[in-house]
């Protein structure tokens, strides 16, 4: 029964999402030797309610502004054992605005559809991260 109880509870933040997580995969060849990083991402949509209510007879202004970013997690190992980590947040990927109040369930509907898929984005960080993981092993090992 628990496990049945915590399989829903899974199931449900799962669902919370509006795109599934995405991996990536880079080596790196350093003088120090080789450095494996791993990539983890998921969409984060952040909700701003503006405008008002208007009485009746007339037009009211309520929008949801919403933004969705990447939010990266890195994890990266060196030959001799060392490892560097990072978490870190990408410039919007998409953004929108809809009518009325914020509906979170449509909006992640919203983000789902525009955003199949988050690899290339999570590729494309990735390849911004590779100078601070550089930077980051020539401070565990030393510069070439």
């Amino acid at each position: 029964m628990t496990a049945i109880a915590t399989l829903a509870l899974g199931l449900g933040l799962f669902a919370a999402e509006p795109v599934a997580p995405a991996t990536h995969s880079v080596v790196i060849d350093h003088p120090s030797g080789r450095v494996d990083a791993r990539y983890g991402g998921s969409i984060v949509v952040e909700h701003k309610q503006v405008g008002a209510v208007a009485p009746p007879g007339r037009a009211g202004t309520l929008r949801c502004a919403w933004t969705a970013r990447l939010s990266v997690d890195r994890v990266a190992t060196t030959a001799s054992a060392g490892s560097a980590s990072r978490s870190f947040v990408t410039k919007p990927v998409l953004n929108g605005s809809r009518p009325g109040w914020c509906n979170r369930t449509a909006i992640d509907q919203e983000v789902a559809a525009r955003l199949p898929d988050t690899g290339v984005h999570l590729a494309d960080a990735a390849r911004a991260d590779q100078p601070v993981l550089r930077a980051e092993v020539d401070r565990l090992h030393g510069p070439a």
